[in-house]
């Protein structure tokens, strides 16, 4: 299972990944597309609002089921990826990448440093 060293991650699946001035993307790891299976459904927070980490910020249905997606990190959503509402399945072929959900205007830029690292997120899911 991918799990990228350069991320961090949560213990709900959520990976962040720093992009620049106190910025940073977030999605949901390989493991939780797996576990999901095919993703038909993305909802995302409109651009603008303040979430608060640990608090939920849309939802993900797969053929599975539902699951909510919760803020790994607080910030303000900068822009949501409007690819993945228009073809879900993004989630599940690329989700490190192009299935990425939300960019976050950091309220600490080294807020992610306390999430896990990939070495923590592999035992985490290898348990």
């Amino acid at each position: 299972m991918s799990v990228p060293e350069e991320l961090r991650y949560t213990e709900e699946h959520e990976w962040v990944a720093a992009v620049d001035g106190g910025r940073a993307r977030v999605g949901i790891t390989a493991y939780a597309q797996d576990q999901l299976g095919d993703v038909v459904f993305v909802e995302l927070p409109e651009v603008g609002i303040h979430l608060t980490a640990g608090t939920t910020f849309g939802e993900i249905e797969s053929t599975k089921s539902v699951s909510e997606l919760f803020a790994p990190v607080d910030g303000e959503v900068l822009a949501v990826n409007d690819a993945v509402v228009a073809s879900p399945e993004l989630v599940n072929s690329d989700p490190y990448g192009e299935g990425w959900l939300v960019e976050l205007a950091l309220d600490d830029a080294a807020a992610p440093d306390s999430l896990l690292d990939a070495q923590g997120y592999r035992r985490v899911i290898d348990n």
